[in-house]
């Protein structure tokens, strides 16, 4: 089997992430990953915590502590949200460690042995009310191209542009306030992108007719409007320094890597932090270095994202001329709305990772989520649309048939799965139906196509439905026990299958899907659409329980407290 590493976009630290950034990156990568593990693929899921730049900064000084001390009590807030959501991180680490800081330096030095780095002086925002240069997320203002007030000097939250901070109107300090700004001369690195423009141009013409459109089109079109060289330092605080064995005076001036150079090198680095925890038995360059011909390397991000994972980071990696792993295949998504509004980590618009958790277990989330992906074009998040598919899919289609099918088995045939009469005509049909609407799953699974893969397995959960509905067990005891005890296995059957095939979307519904049957050798990751056929998995004369109500209806009363708790429209 194929060796799959699978990265999402690094989370920032400055907060917990709301549902937009869970969907566009973290959690469709973890429902890959857990599909290809089930198939028997090899499969490393790496992320981190992006800890680096002004956001960890800002963020440290509004709670009043040290930036190194809020950056670890960040990751392990974070951290215990997506434990929560059941993400199933291979590793989940830091960008701040000795391992990132190792690798980002040698990838500094590499670069400027290779000539694609150069000191540069250059005129920079300055605040004397700070005393300080100010880096470029520590500038706000107007953005110039689409009037947006709160962007930052890196880039406009509103309309993705890359931006200078003296590209914006009207600007001031992020940290005073101060409108009384000047524009001195400092000396930063610059990372030479136009001598690599070329290059970068070949490597996605030979990549890019794979990747979704979105991803496709946003690489090209920064390679259209030309690479410019762009600043990699910048001054702060907190970041991977400048090595002083090469560039002693910014060293010295304690200058620091863009946090957007040293971020996606932290998947490497997050690599290696999980190899040194074992390594007599993990090998991190092994996925990363000479792999091309080993490994399938998929990155998941929101279309913001893209720019520095399809053109930036890979320029980063084709200077230094050695054989470091790029990406094969970027599945980039669009945003996910509130009802038509942005969500927003920094104006708390939305709702967010633990409020979620708060109100419902995860898997109601991780479906929704999901089954509603930005994929084409972007989505919009409603309570009525949310609570809707709740009940409609997993309160009824998927947590209504397994509780009926169990408890009406229990009640008239005991907690053993009933023998029955042979399998017949209605099972033989539903036997092919189940196995092509399988194969559709795996199909869309494969493409990577979200939405479609949770269109495919709802359609497995209502082919249930509609052969309970068609066999009426309940009328049918009337006049042929063995008939219906035939149904209702057949139906456990079904349970059983739609405990493994979940699995990747809603894993703890899953689990407690497949422990209701006591089967002493249940030890199958997946199931074929040739083998689903039979529906014979859980035979005759098995054990078993009825577990609790899997997903509860969500009521009106629900609906209007959701609404009134978040609101019901996005803000203004």
């Amino acid at each position: 089997m194929a060796r799959h590493l699978i990265t999402s976009a690094l989370p920032y630290i400055n907060g917990i992430k709301h549902l937009g950034n869970m969907v566009g990156s973290m959690l469709p990568a973890d429902v890959y990953s857990r599909y290809l593990r089930q198939r028997g693929h090899d499969v490393l899921y790496i992320c981190a915590t992006d800890e680096h730049g002004t956001p960890a900064e800002l963020a440290a000084k509004e709670q009043g502590l040290p930036v190194d001390e809020f950056c670890a009590q960040a990751h392990d807030a974070q951290k215990a949200v997506y434990d929560g959501f059941a993400l199933a991180f291979d590793y989940f680490g830091r960008s701040s460690s000795p391992q990132n800081v190792e690798i980002t330096q040698h990838f500094a030095r590499r670069l400027n042995e290779n000539g694609f780095i150069e000191e540069r002086a250059i005129r920079q925002v300055y605040s004397p009310a700070d005393g300080r240069f100010l880096p470029d997320r520590y500038v706000e203002g107007t953005c110039p191209h689409c009037g947006y007030d709160k962007a930052r000097g890196d880039q406009c939250e509103n309309c993705t542009r890359v931006l200078d901070p003296t590209d914006l109107i009207n600007p001031r300090s992020a940290i005073s306030g101060s409108t009384d700004l000047e524009v001195r001369e400092t000396k930063h690195l610059f990372l030479l992108q136009s001598k690599l423009q070329h290059e970068v141009e070949a490597w996605v013409s030979r990549h890019e007719a794979d990747w979704p459109q979105l991803a496709s089109s946003i690489a090209r079109k920064w390679l259209n409007e030309g690479l410019h060289d762009r600043a990699i330092t910048r001054d702060l605080d907190w970041g991977v320094p400048v090595p002083a064995d090469t560039w002693p005076e910014l060293a010295a001036e304690g200058k620091v890597f863009y946090v957007w150079f040293d971020a996606p090198i932290e998947y490497i680095g997050a690599t290696k932090e999980w190899s040194d925890l074992d390594p007599e038995n993990r090998d991190w360059k092994s996925w990363w270095y000479e792999a091309d011909d080993t490994v399938r390397y998929t990155e998941f991000m929101a279309k913001d994202n893209v720019p520095f994972h399809t053109v930036m980071f890979p320029a980063t990696e084709l200077g230094v001329r050695e054989p470091w792993k790029k990406v094969d295949y970027v599945k980039a998504f669009n945003w996910l709305t509130y009802y038509g509004g942005k969500f927003s980590t920094s104006q708390k618009r939305g709702v967010f990772t633990d409020q979620a958790l708060d109100i419902l277990p995860a898997d109601y989330w991780r479906y929704f989520l999901i089954a509603n992906a930005p994929e084409s074009d972007d989505s919009s998040f409603t309570w009525e649309h949310f609570t809707a598919t709740v009940n409609k899919d997993l309160a009824d289609t998927l947590g209504n048939f397994v509780n009926r099918v169990l408890s009406f088995s229990k009640k008239r045939f005991g907690e053993e799965v009933p023998q029955g009469s042979a399998a017949g005509e209605a099972e033989a049909k539903l036997g092919e139906q189940i196995a092509e609407l399988l194969a559709e799953y795996e199909a869309q699974m494969e493409a990577l196509q979200f939405r479609k893969a949770a269109a495919a397995l709802r359609a497995l959960w209502s082919a249930g439905n509609s052969y309970l509905e068609e066999k009426a067990p309940w009328l049918e005891i009337k006049t042929d026990k063995d008939g219906a005890a035939l149904t209702l296995r057949t139906a456990m059957n079904l349970i059983h299958l739609y405990a493994v095939v979940s699995e990747p979307f809603i894993p703890a519904s899953a689990k407690v899907m497949r422990e209701a049957f006591a089967l002493s050798d249940d030890t199958a990751t997946w199931v074929s659409p040739e083998e689903a056929k039979a529906l014979a998995a859980v035979p005759a004369g098995t054990a078993f329980t009825v577990p609790p109500v899997l997903f509860a209806k969500l009521t009106d009363d629900d609906l209007a407290a959701y609404k009134e708790r978040f609101g019901g429209e996005p803000a203004q």
